[in-house]
């Protein structure tokens, strides 16, 4: 199943995409499906019609898991009441 995944590249934009799998300590690079900006529009720097894109580590500083909607019901919110 694919994760909805947020992946920040060093001195770029994030984007966001899908991933089939977490990405393993041994792995030299990250394999990212459906790559877009996070309002959806496409990367500039990605070829279209492309469907997959291979990240080395060294250019990624950190990936943030996205929570799908059947997740979504177990996270608790936080919130502050004023």
């Amino acid at each position: 199943m694919a994760r909805t995944v947020i992946v920040h590249i060093a001195n770029e934009d994030p984007v966001l995409c899908e991933m089939e799998h977490e990405p393993q300590p041994s792995d030299n690079f990250v394999v990212v499906n459906n790559l877009r900006r996070r309002d959806g529009k496409d990367v500039n720097y990605i070829a279209p019609g492309c469907t997959a894109v291979l990240f080395p580590w060294t250019r990624i500083t950190f990936i943030e898991y996205m929570v799908d909607e059947e997740e979504r019901s177990k996270v608790i919110d936080f919130f502050r009441i004023e």
